[in-house]
């Protein structure tokens, strides 16, 4: 019996493989048992209950020189003390390539959408990865034109960037990610990879209609980890995405567009499996390694050689609190930073993009031209002045104000206004067609109205159209309608 053991040790030992069982389960947490050797840390497990079902966990921690602590990436209903568990020799893998386009994945590249399951040639890679070195990496100053006036102008994206939309609840970031896709499918022809993490699944049914739709999902790969399944799940989910989207620049050295919505929920789900592994909380109760998992995410999307991974997030602002460690942890490593404002939304300036906080290091004249940064600076010095006199305003009007303040908060009115667009994904709902706008006729647009081309226009003129010639077009129409003399009382 002995020799038998230590033979299928050596056997074991020799494929990576070991074989263990399960001695403790509370949740998503299980401690295995193993009698030769512990797989490393990250690597994946493979327990098996009575029925013959396989659960797939990560091993996160080690206990002793015989035990381990896992995380499970799917629900852990059924397993039960003294179940089999086997190590995978290495970490989670999943199918990559060209067979993952136009299909809908979850964290273990299983495929979710009821279609044909995906070829058993297809390479696969694993979900842990290094980042590309330092040297190897190129830098991201291309413009990456979204057809956004208020983004485009004041805080322009880099293709082989990172952007983030950060926003609180219901101000309308997954509708500015929906409306980017949709925007790409023109202009952009490369490939998507989209990540939903922690969303609502109803938000997911809406995302796969929506690219059905416009035609865009046949070059898109979709993984979800959604708000109902397990946290190690929804943790892993992007690492799933980042894979499929580096075979990709790495393998095809094409363009790579990752959307991640919602990365906050990535951060949560982290905190959710730092308290179930016992691990003392850090700031404002998120885990003592929120620094390191943020860096682990954001350090794998780079441009290498020719091909680049450029990254669009939701991030959710908890409380509409942008001090907040998870927000302040992921601004640090975005290159473009687009906020949206409450306040803004509330008085129906859509895309609700506050254009004092957001900010961009393409904003910048060896990149985007001169004239392009002397008119964002004259916009948001305009606003900026606008929201100073706006209590003084609100106590004793307009009329208070001296000749050059009046003509500056006028200007600005019509500024806030004319960066307001109607959007293609919104249409259903507000029956206006969407629009995209060049990036010169928005420059354009506003110098315009800095320079004072616009003083005697309505300010509803400017309200959500795309060029200033469109909202020509509304003023002399208005216009037409003032001078046409009313209609005699029946």
């Amino acid at each position: 019996m002995a020799s038998e053991r230590h033979e299928r040790e050596i056997s074991m030992a020799t494929d990576g493989r070991f074989e263990g069982r399960v001695v403790a389960i509370r949740g998503a947490v299980i401690d295995l048992a193993f009698d030769y050797k512990l797989p490393s840390i990250e690597d994946a497990v493979e327990i098996v209950d009575s029925d013959g079902r396989a659960v797939v966990a990560e091993i996160q921690a080690h206990l002793d020189s015989g035990r381990a602590r896992a995380i499970a990436l799917e629900p852990t209903t059924g397993l039960r003390r003294g179940d089999r568990a086997r190590s995978a020799g290495g970490p989670v893998t999943v199918t990559v390539g060209e067979a993952t386009l136009g299909r809908l994945l979850d964290v273990l590249g299983r495929i979710g959408d009821r279609g044909p399951p995906l070829p058993a040639d297809a390479p696969r890679w694993p979900i842990h990865r290094k980042p590309p070195p330092f040297s190897a990496q190129t830098g991201a100053t291309k413009l990456f034109a979204t057809g956004i006036k208020v983004i485009d102008l004041l805080a322009p994206l880099a293709q082989g960037g990172k952007a983030a939309m950060f926003g609180g609840a219901g101000v309308g970031k997954t509708v500015l990610v929906m409306e980017l896709i949709h925007a790409m499918v023109e202009s952009y022809q490369g490939i998507s990879v989209f990540a939903g993490v922690g969303e609502r699944s109803r938000e997911g049914h809406e995302m796969l209609l929506d690219m059905t739709q416009s035609g865009v999902l046949a070059r898109t790969a979709l993984v979800y980890g959604q708000m109902n399944e397990p946290p190690g799940a929804r943790w892993r989910a992007p690492m799933t995405a980042l894979t499929i989207a580096e075979f990709f620049r790495d393998e095809r050295h094409r363009n790579v567009l990752l959307l991640m919505d919602n990365v906050f929920r990535f951060v949560q789900a982290g905190s959710e499996v730092s308290g179930l592994l016992g691990r003392a909380p850090s700031r404002v109760g998120y885990q003592p390694t929120l620094a390191d998992e943020v860096a682990a995410l954001h350090e794998r999307i780079a441009s290498v050689g020719d091909a680049s991974v450029t990254a669009i997030e939701a991030v959710y602002v908890p409380a509409d609190d942008f001090t907040d460690p998870a927000v302040t942890t992921i601004a640090a490593h975005v290159d473009s930073m687009v906020v949206l404002s409450r306040a803004m939304s509330a008085e129906g300036m859509y895309p609700a993009v506050d254009p004092i906080a957001s900010s961009s290091i393409l904003l910048d004249p060896l990149v985007v031209g001169e004239e392009h940064v002397a008119v964002a600076t004259d916009t948001r010095r305009a606003i900026e002045h606008y929201r100073e006199l706006q209590d003084v305003i609100a106590l004793l009007g307009m009329e208070e104000l001296g000749a050059e303040d009046r003509r500056i908060v006028e200007r600005a009115r019509r500024l806030q206004r004319f960066l307001t667009q109607p959007f293609a994904v919104t249409e259903a709902f507000t029956g206006v067609a969407g629009r995209s706008v060049k990036v010169a006729d928005t420059v354009a647009g506003c110098k315009a109205i800095l320079a004072g081309q616009c003083d005697e226009w309505h300010e509803s003129s400017l309200y959500m159209v795309g060029t200033l010639e469109e909202a020509r077009e509304k003023e002399d129409a208005a216009r037409a309608a003032e001078r046409r003399p009313a209609e005699a009382p029946a």
